[in-house]
């Protein structure tokens, strides 16, 4: 077992989310910064930024610089009681949206497992049965309403053969003893949580790429650390 995915013991209201999504669409979503981890339509919009802006959509922290709620999360009371309801400290807060027909090509990210004190969490919207999502080779059916970890240092990718727009609410949560108790739970292995994913040189190489487009003091920092290992 690797740690790839839980699924947490979290059922929330369709219908609550979905009225707090119309919301959010009255708005406008704004294009992945990554174009090479993608085809199609990807979009986000902010619910909690660095600077508490609906189109900064950039997940890494910078240095000395707080995340705070944006001005639309103010008008998502559902979605701020779901934010609320998890005790930890929160950085990136948006809503994903790949378009049908889309695909989010297989990869990995850097320190973005639990292991490494930075955890994401994905709670879907909207979907359909012909969406695809892959972590570590393993097919992960989400459901509207359902809540899930995934260990996003391993490979993951996505794809939208159906013919709805698939829309998550993801946050990326800052590890605690709340989330430990949580985590251990839902079957978590904290045992073998210390043995680090073995990155090929192609793969750092891509993921130094993808920090560059963040032009950020931590993205500098992470790719420092990855010139090193190569």
């Amino acid at each position: 077992m690797r740690n790839a995915f839980l699924k947490l013991p979290f059922q929330f209201s369709e219908e609550k989310l979905l009225c707090d999504l119309e919301v959010c669409k009255k708005y406008n979503f704004t294009s992945h910064f990554n174009k090479n981890d993608y085809s199609g339509e990807w979009t986000s919009i902010a619910l909690h930024s660095q600077n508490g802006e609906i189109d900064n959509i950039f997940a890494l922290p910078q240095q000395d610089q707080k995340f705070k709620d944006t001005q639309l999360l103010k008008k998502c009371t559902y979605f701020k009681e779901i934010i609320d309801s998890f005790k930890c400290e929160k950085e990136s807060i948006r809503l994903l949206n790949l378009k049908p027909g889309s695909i989010i090509k297989e990869h990995t990210d850097y320190n973005l497992g639990y292991e490494d004190g930075v955890f994401r969490i994905h709670i879907p919207i909207t979907t359909n049965e012909r969406v695809h999502f892959f972590i570590d080779s393993d097919e992960v059916k989400m459901l509207p309403g359902t809540c899930w970890y995934g260990n996003f240092n391993l490979s993951h990718s996505v794809c939208n053969e159906g013919n709805t727009d698939r829309i998550h609410l993801v946050m990326d949560c800052l590890r605690n003893d709340w989330s430990d108790a949580l985590f251990l739970e839902c079957g978590y292995n904290f045992e073998i949580e210390s043995a680090k994913p073995d990155y090929s040189d192609e793969t750092k190489l891509q993921m130094i790429e993808h920090l560059k487009l963040m032009e950020t003091e931590t993205a500098k920092e992470m790719i420092a650390q990855l010139q090193k290992e190569l």
